[in-house]
């Protein structure tokens, strides 16, 4: 496995993966690059989020470690998204971003969309299903320490992150109905999701109840224990 020993690279690269690059490549993809070409862009947001990843260990061992548990919940996110209505993936996205990292949690949401999307179906909103999730495991990361301290933070994120995820997945509904960005159809689609999005909201709330403590738990005794 590959390590990046660098600590001054590894910080600048945790930066400018998640927030620039990424960001820059899905908006590239929708607005930019052949409508064909959308396999290209969710390839190089796999390769940059496996790179964002590499940034948070040091050592070999705990890597493999890491990798192994970070599979076992992208697993578990894919599952989740054959649930009827309510789906887990946010929730277990956003565990694996506060017990993991930010990097695993970007990890766990990104492929959670691309493997998931071989069963559903790949197309150009792949990327921004990637970037959404794996933003919002990214956040869990950053604030881990409150949300593991407040359940009623934790459910307030959830929240959040369900309003988030359909602010970004509605501009590539914009990008692709109009071929452009525009404010008003923006709007009237943040509108006309707003069902779909509060019933989204109501279960990443009543999933992040459940699994919040037994699977935090154990993702937090497997942390110790390997020094993750």
């Amino acid at each position: 496995m590959i390590v990046i020993r660098s600590s001054r690279l590894r910080a600048w690269l945790r930066w400018l993966i998640p927030l620039v690059l990424i960001p820059l490549l899905v908006l590239l993809g929708a607005l930019v690059f052949p409508e064909k070409r959308y396999l290209l862009v969710t390839l190089g947001v796999v390769v940059l989020s496996l790179l964002l990843f590499l940034c948070g260990f040091e050592r070999r061992q705990t890597g493999s470690r890491r990798m192994v548990l970070a599979a076992v919940l992208t697993a578990l996110c894919i599952a989740g998204r054959f649930l009827p209505l309510v789906k887990p993936v946010t929730a277990i996205t956003v565990l694996a971003g506060i017990y993991l990292g930010g990097e695993t949690g970007f990890l766990v949401g990104a492929l959670a969309a691309v493997l998931s999307n071989f069963y559903f179906g790949q197309g150009p909103w792949t990327p921004f299903q990637m970037l959404a999730w794996g933003m919002i495991g990214l956040a869990a990361g950053w604030l881990g320490r409150p949300l593991k301290k407040s359940r009623w933070l934790l459910l307030g994120f959830g929240l959040a992150a369900a309003v988030s995820y359909s602010l970004v997945m509605d501009v590539w509904t914009v990008l692709w109905y109009d071929s452009g960005f525009r404010w008003e159809l923006y709007l009237s689609a943040l509108t006309a999701a707003l069902p779909h999005t509060a019933v989204y909201a109501a279960g990443n709330v009543l999933f992040l109840w459940l699994l919040a403590e037994p699977v935090g738990k154990k993702l937090e005794r497997v942390r110790v224990k390997y020094g993750l």
